[in-house]
This record gives structure tokens, sequence and C-alpha cells, in this order.
């Protein structure tokens, strides 16, 4: 099952584990494509995964096995819930299945190196969805970085706040949530070397709102502001800045707005979706554009635009935060290897 043996120029079979809120999304990806055939959907609740396939015309499952053995997937692309993601992927991997996982891999950093060593020992494709990477304004801003638009890179500054998602965690704030936090700011501005961590728990007795100062091996400095204490109605809930010597590039709402700003001008030059572009300014559509990247990798036996690895990469530094906080000292972030 492994590999993209066989599904050059073809469709590729996706199954979706997951009859969940997101999980909608995944099946209306995989059904609305031209080159894939969703052809399956499995659940817990047998009831709300057959009103699920009979919405995209598929078959549902409420036994994985079964998934596996009659609807044989090329791809599996799961959207389960955020604490229970390893069982069931390290059965998926020890099967043999390539896969396309929703964030976060998981919370424990054991449970990661068994998924990963798992899929190592498979040749399994693993992937993971780190959307956010593929909005408008950060794919122009990882441009203007990448072209030295911006010169040195001397601060980052992440902030996301909206209702809690209670989870049985205490850090599900800082694990499921800000892991794209975590990553954004790592790919945009290389690795994180140390953090030092605040944390609050002004509603519901977990650490729901978390400040971290960040250092990045470049010498650069940031900030990460997390919290579950906050609401997505509010405008400018979430926003990126990306500071250099030469320019500073901002980001708004993931999706609403790309400014950059270059050094001693006055004026500055603003990307925002016009009337036609509806795509662009989609939050759902930044997982589309992940997916076109995922399978073009899958057909052409290629790894990953974002490897599996990135998400461990992401709770290795949750880890290391909750370590400062419990510490009340600034501790190192592990080093980085090839994949994460």
């Amino acid at each position: 099952m492994s590999g993209a043996t066989g599904t050059k120029g073809g469709r590729i079979r996706v199954a979706v584990v997951g009859a969940g809120g997101w999980g909608a999304q995944h099946a209306r990806i995989f059904a609305g494509r031209h080159d894939t055939d969703l052809v399956g959907v499995l659940g817990r609740s047998p009831e709300r995964t057959a009103a699920r396939a009979q919405e995209y015309d598929t078959t549902p499952y409420t036994d994985l096995g079964r998934l596996l053995e009659e609807a044989r997937p090329d791809l599996v692309s799961v959207c389960l819930p955020n604490e229970d993601h390893f069982e069931v992927t390290l059965r998926l991997l020890e099967a043999g299945a390539n896969l396309l996982v929703e964030k976060p891999l998981v919370f424990d950093l054991d449970e990661a190196d068994r998924l990963l060593s798992a899929a190592d020992g498979s040749g399994s494709f693993f992937a993971i969805n780190f959307n956010h990477r593929y909005s408008e304004p950060f794919l122009r801003a990882k441009a203007a970085v990448d072209a030295g638009e911006l010169g040195r890179l001397t601060f980052l500054t992440w902030r996301f706040g909206g209702e809690a998602n209670r989870q049985r965690s205490p850090h599900a704030n800082l694990i499921e949530t800000q892991c794209h936090g975590f990553d954004l700011l790592e790919h945009l501005g290389g690795p994180i070397e140390s953090v030092m961590a605040q944390m609050g728990n002004a509603t519901y007795g977990a650490y729901s709102t978390v400040a971290i100062a960040l250092t990045f091996t470049s010498d650069a400095v940031g900030t990460l502001l997390g919290s579950y204490d906050s609401s997505y109605a509010y405008p400018g809930t979430q926003q990126v800045e990306i500071n250099g010597t030469l320019g500073r590039a901002v980001v708004d709402d993931t999706v609403r707005r790309f400014t950059l700003s270059r050094a001693g001008e006055e004026t500055r030059s603003v990307w925002e979706a016009g009337y036609f572009n509806d795509e662009a300014r989609s939050f759902h559509a930044t997982f589309d554009r992940h997916v076109e990247e995922v399978l073009a990798a899958f057909r052409a036996g290629a790894s990953p635009p974002v490897p599996a690895a990135a998400g461990r990469r992401a709770l290795q530094l949750a880890h290391a935060t909750i370590a400062s906080y419990e510490s009340g000292r600034r501790v190192p972030a592990p080093k980085t290897t090839p994949g994460d």
C-alpha cells in the first residue's frame, strides 16, 4: 500500500478517517477533485458517518481494517479529535498506508517518535497539514524573506487568539493551536534556539494563554502570544510580523492582508484579495492549496511538502516551552534535524 506506485496518470484513491467538522473539508476536497476518488469515510458514529458518506457519494465505514481491505486507498487523509491521533495513525502506518494527517501530530514526544519510526519501517508517505503556510499572505511573506527584501531578520512576532477548544491536556492551546505559530516562525525565520515562557489560566483552569520569548539561531529574537481567552470574532485575532534591517512584512488574519514596508520609506505595498478572488480570502482554501502540492509529491514519489517530522518539531518546541514555564528559566530548544 505504501508509495505512489500505480498512481501516475491515474486517479488517486483516497479514504478519509474522521467524520467531524474539519473532516468535512477533507471529504469535500477529495470528492471534488478531478484526479482523486473518495473511496470511503470512516467514523465512530454510524449515523454521522453514514450522513457524511451520503453527502459525498461514498461508502461509510466504522471499522478501520474493513476500510483498508475493501476501499483499498492509495492515500488516507486523517482528521480525528486532537488527542486521539496516536493509535489510529500507528495502525495505519503499520499497515503500510500513505497518510496526510491533521495537526497536532500527537501530544507526547515518545508517541511522535514511534509514528515516525513506523513510517520509516513501512516506507509510507507521511504528510501533516500545516495549511497556514499556503495562505497567499504567508506565501508572499516567505518569498520576500527568501529574496532578501527584508534584509537580515531582527525580530519575528506571532499573535493568535480565539475561543477555548477545551481538551484533556492542560497545554491544549500550546500544542494543538499554537503549533501553527511554531511552524510558521521557523518556516519564515529559521530554527528557534531557545524559549522562555509565561502562562496564564484565566477562563477554565488550564494554561489558556501563553507568552513566549524566543531566540533564533540567526540571532534574531521573537515572541509568540497564543490565547484561548480571546475571540475569533475580533479583527486582527492573528497577526504576524517579520522585521529585518531592510524592511518589514506583516500578515493579518492569515488570509486577509499582506503588507510590505521598506526601511525609511513612508509608503508601503499591500496585498488584499480582489473582488473576484474569493479563493485567496478563504481560510479553507489554504488546505486545498496544500493538498494540491501533497498530491503532486505523492504522484511523483517525492517527499511530502510538509513532512510529519514538522509536527514533531512543533511538539518539541511546545515541550521546551512547558519546561521553561515549570522551571522559570530559559530553555534551549532541541536542534533541528533534516526533515524537521
